[in-house]
């Protein structure tokens, strides 16, 4: 009996009492009729009346009451039947369905050895129960809510459904299982991780929290870390938009003052807009080395002279100074002077200007609301409101707000207020970045993103989920390249690096005419992401280099660029 449900319960309860209030007024009806009314009537006659009273189906022609008493318990009858009749379905009916559907949902954790335990699903770890998926490694969700847990199951993720406030062993079976992972509220957070350790279990526990303020108490009841995903997601948002905190290439400053890198926004009437890099002859013509483009947030490397040029993409350009100015004529430059604007001065936003103003950065903020820190008070997608904050002037636009639908139509907006300012948008949920980018959006992070790179590294042990890739330069010894020319070698086709640039004799060559070729002392400056220099030094196998004295740089003063 124990096992019955509440629901079911309350359907026998139900049965039982609808026989009961037939009974019960049938009886009193036939006593009333026969000494109130002075009409005897047998016992079948007045349950007939009391069940066409109860089930409001009428009495036809039969209505001889005439005592107020007889009445007043005919109508008092009818009260009763209508109000079985409006609770017999929301109260009785539906739940017992409900509750036989939601059986096929199970209610205790599965063998959990080697699995991990995601408690409650969000955007947060969207991104991780994919890459989870894609490499095998199990995993179940231990959710709250009923109606998401038949959503995550149709979604083919292994699901149990519970409520920790009313099952103290919710979690029994935890003990096992290889890591556990909250993603609720701090509040039921704290509870998840006090109930694990009371059943055992001792293995890592990392929580996703709202506040940063409740870190100290989620490790002092156990919890082995504690990650706040919306504010690493500021920090990235910030680090996107300003080169003073993130620089757009490691080690550019190896290269001296003369020699620079650029970004260029290709339009579409652009003359380098779908052409092939073997076509444009960048290099021969104006000295410029073109690393890579950004397309959609992600960066294509150039792999060799049929690169296509797309239109909208930015390209990464690195040349001497007078060299690049040659290229911005081509397509169109990339400021980075003036303020950074920020739409959205909510958790996320509030960081992304925290970190901005603590880089000394110049930052005007855009909110609906008045508040302190908020500079202009208006809708973003209103260009009066853009006009205000001096868009088309910004070296970013930064749209923080908390609302994926909103932050779609605002970058179309603003792309077509402002279409060569670069775009850094926030998004709750992955699957919308496409929509973003098809809106305008030059780069777009989510915190899924952020919490799934976190967590990858802790659960899997590597980067498992890569949110974007970073240039560098290097410098590296001669090595394979010795004897040949540096842009002749199919080192881009080979390794996604480039070689820009080669020091000899305390001179610095960005430009090579058709005899060079690289001497066994010669240092070459080399630019790609991580993955490109690694495939570059398995495929060039290039020797050791000492680093450059810290008091020495290669400007005007310095070595001459040939």
């Amino acid at each position: 009996m124990q096992r019955f449900q509440r629901s079911t319960w309350r359907l026998l309860a139900l049965v039982a009492s609808m026989p009961t209030a037939v009974v019960i007024f049938a009886t009193i009806y036939m006593f009333g009729s026969t000494y109130l009314e002075g009409k005897p009537i047998d016992y079948w006659s007045s349950l007939e009346w009391a069940s066409e009273t109860l089930t409001t189906t009428g009495y036809g022609a039969y209505a001889p009451w005439k005592h107020p008493v007889m009445i007043l318990l005919v109508i008092f009858t009818q009260f009763i039947g209508m109000f079985f009749l409006v609770l017999v379905f929301p109260i009785y009916v539906l739940p017992y369905i409900e509750e036989r559907f939601e059986m096929r949902l199970p209610h205790a954790l599965p063998p959990m050895t080697d699995h991990v335990l995601f408690f409650r699903y969000g955007p947060a770890i969207d991104s991780l129960l994919e890459e989870s998926q894609r490499i095998g490694s199990p995993f179940v969700i231990f959710e709250e809510d009923p109606a998401l847990a038949r959503s995550l199951r149709d979604r083919g993720y292994p699901i149990v459904v519970g409520n920790l406030d009313e099952d103290s062993v919710a979690l029994a079976g935890i003990q096992e299982a290889r890591a556990v992972v909250t993603n609720g509220d701090d509040h039921a957070n704290a509870t998840c991780i006090l109930m694990a350790r009371e059943q055992g279990f001792s293995g890592p526990i990392y929580a996703l929290a709202d506040d940063p303020l409740h870190r100290p108490p989620m490790l002092k009841v156990g919890a082995t870390a504690v990650f706040t995903p919306t504010h690493v997601l500021g920090a990235a948002l910030a680090a996107r938009a300003s080169t003073r905190i993130t620089p757009a290439a490691d080690g550019l400053h190896l290269l001296g003052g003369q020699v620079g890198l650029a970004e260029f926004r290709v339009r579409p009437d652009s003359p380098l807009a779908g052409q092939r890099l073997g076509e444009l002859h960048l290099r021969e013509r104006h000295g410029v080395t073109v690393i890579g483009q950004w397309r959609g947030g992600k960066f294509f490397s150039v792999k060799g002279v049929d690169t296509c040029i797309e239109a909208g993409a930015i390209l990464v350009a690195v040349g001497m100074q007078s060299n690049l100015a040659q290229v911005e004529r081509l397509a169109a430059p990339i400021r980075r002077t003036g303020p950074i604007v920020v739409a959205g001065y909510g958790t996320v936003g509030g960081k992304v200007v925290e970190m901005l103003r603590d880089a000394r950065e110049a930052t005007i903020v855009i909110d609906e609301q008045l508040m302190p820190g908020v500079d202009v008070v208006g809708n973003v997608l209103e260009h009066a409101t853009l006009d205000r904050a001096n868009v088309r002037a910004a070296s970013a636009v930064v749209l923080a707000l908390s609302n994926d639908s909103g932050g779609i139509f605002a970058s179309a907006v603003v792309r077509d207020y402002a279409p060569e300012v670069p775009l850094i948008v926030r998004v709750n949920r992955a699957p919308n970045i496409a929509r973003l980018y098809q809106a305008g959006a030059d780069f777009a992070l989510s915190v899924g993103q952020m919490a799934g790179e976190i967590l990858a590294y802790h659960l899997f042990g590597e980067q498992a989920v890569a949110v974007e890739q970073r240039l560098k330069f290097v410098r590296l010894g001669a090595g394979a390249l010795t004897g040949l020319h540096p842009w002749r070698a199919q080192v881009r086709e080979r390794t996604g690096a480039a070689v820009v640039a080669v020091e000899r004799d305390q001179e610095v060559f960005v430009k090579f005419d058709d005899a060079f070729q690289v001497r066994p002392n010669d240092v070459l400056f080399v630019c790609g992401t991580i993955a490109g220099l690694d495939q570059y030094a398995r495929e060039f196998k290039p020797g050791p280099v000492e680093n450059p004295r810290s008091q020495r740089t290669l400007d005007a003063t310095s070595p001459r660029l040939s």
